[in-house]
């Protein structure tokens, strides 16, 4: 078969399609391999254990193997896949650790909110150690957007997208955590 010669070099959307179409779990087993380091690595930063970021990315992989028919290809693989990492976490941290119900839904918009804008200068000169100790106190979503910037260089457009938001909520929410990530940092 034609497509067996080519499953190195085949694209992600490609690889999905064939996965969908057959429920191959050996060609899941590619897209996994593709990705299980990535996954992972996001889980570590955003749980910090490495134990629960192992069992976060088997969760997040057994879910993504049922869920892989929503993706739409409107955006990279890669995007959506760190959307759906970051959700997890988000869902997991405020179910598991923190025991509170999500403070704000995916939909809202906070366009008419007016905030002093935090430019990214001050996020830089934060001590390592010291923030990612704040990191850790924030709310999960504020960190998640914070990441999602900062740690993996996501455009605004591209966050957007990953959260289903307009980009101007999306500057919103990236500048209320900034600076609640200050508030937080300068009181530690």
């Amino acid at each position: 078969m034609a497509f067996q010669n080519t499953i190195d070099t085949i694209s992600d959307e490609e690889l999905i399609q064939e996965i969908t179409k057959s429920n191959d779990t050996h060609l899941f087993g590619i897209l996994y391999d593709r990705y299980v380091s990535l996954v992972y690595n996001k889980c570590l930063g955003f749980i910090g254990s490495k134990e629960e970021a192992q069992d976060l990315t088997h969760d997040i992989f057994v879910k993504l193997f049922v869920k892989l028919k929503t993706f739409k290809g409107d955006s990279k693989f890669s995007t959506w896949i760190y959307a759906f990492t970051y959700n997890h976490c988000v869902n997991y941290l405020q179910r598991e650790v923190k025991g509170k119900k999500n403070t704000f839904s995916v939909k809202e918009e906070y366009e008419d909110e007016t905030i002093d804008e935090i430019a990214d200068e001050k996020i830089f000169e934060l001590k390592a150690e010291k923030l990612n100790q704040a990191l850790q106190l924030i709310s999960p979503n504020e960190r998640a957007m914070l990441l999602m910037k900062y740690q993996d260089d996501l455009s605004i457009k591209e966050i957007a997208s990953a959260n289903e938001l307009g980009e101007s909520a999306v500057k919103m929410r990236l500048n209320r955590a900034k600076t609640n990530l200050i508030k937080v940092y300068n009181n530690l």
